[in-house]
């Protein structure tokens, strides 16, 4: 189970203070997957970004298992990071320079898994998303699809417990972006992971188990069925 508790996030200082998340709580069981949805500005991605320590908000808790990641700090976290979250954001950020094989290595060398551990995790991975002939291809060569599904290679070579997806189908057209929602709630189905999709999609939130709005900072609702749930 993963608890959040009384997050708050501001910005600025006395009259230019703004409250972008306002006193969130919410609980999520393990392997459940979670749409944070709302408009430009509603805080989704804020809320996302403090649940994985992305962003450090002034006040809360995000317990993940027996930690409190909000008291980990410097390479304490990014050693939990590399090792239990994996990240897909809208614009890729994949390395084009590198080779798909050298993007995919990225968090491994972060966790500081020894270079003879890491091939099989990265082929594995790659083959997962169907990019198994694109080892040694530079990510500039790829397709708008093909590097989103790097990046999602790249977000689950640790198996991860958490995938964190903002806006993952944002660059992509519709067929394009389908397929990877597609690959991406196969993996959260096969790999058990708790996956978090922040959009602005309704046809998208409608395929996760755990549907939060996110208004001015604060949730107006929630709705769905998670596992704990269907088991009771």
């Amino acid at each position: 189970m993963i608890h959040i508790r009384n997050v708050t996030k501001t910005y600025g200082r006395r009259q230019n203070r703004f409250v972008a998340i306002d006193d969130i709580s919410f609980d999520v069981p393990e392997g459940t997957s979670v749409a944070i949805m709302g408009k430009s500005g509603s805080g989704k991605s804020t809320l996302m970004h403090a649940i994985s320590g992305l962003d450090r908000p002034q006040k809360g808790q995000v317990i993940i298992g027996d930690k409190d990641i909000l008291q980990l700090h410097g390479h304490e976290l990014d050693r939990f990071r590399a090792n239990e979250m994996g990240f897909i954001f809208q614009s890729f950020f994949v390395e084009g320079n590198a080779s798909c094989y050298h993007n995919v290595a990225l968090p491994l060398e972060i966790a500081r898994l020894r270079p003879w551990k890491r091939k099989k995790l990265i082929l594995e991975a790659l083959e997962k998303v169907e990019m198994s002939d694109k080892v040694h291809a530079p990510a500039r060569d790829l397709s708008g699809g093909q590097k989103q599904r790097l990046a999602i290679a790249r977000a689950i070579v640790n198996s991860p417990k958490l995938i964190f997806a903002d806006e993952p189908t944002g660059n992509l057209d519709s067929g394009t972006g389908e397929r990877i929602m597609d690959l991406l709630f196969d993996l959260n189905r096969k790999m058990g992971s708790t996956l978090f999709i922040v959009t602005h999609d309704a046809d998208l939130a409608n395929r996760c188990k755990l549907r939060i709005h996110v208004k001015d900072g604060r949730i107006v609702s929630m709705a769905g069925q998670t596992k704990k749930e269907k088991q009771s």
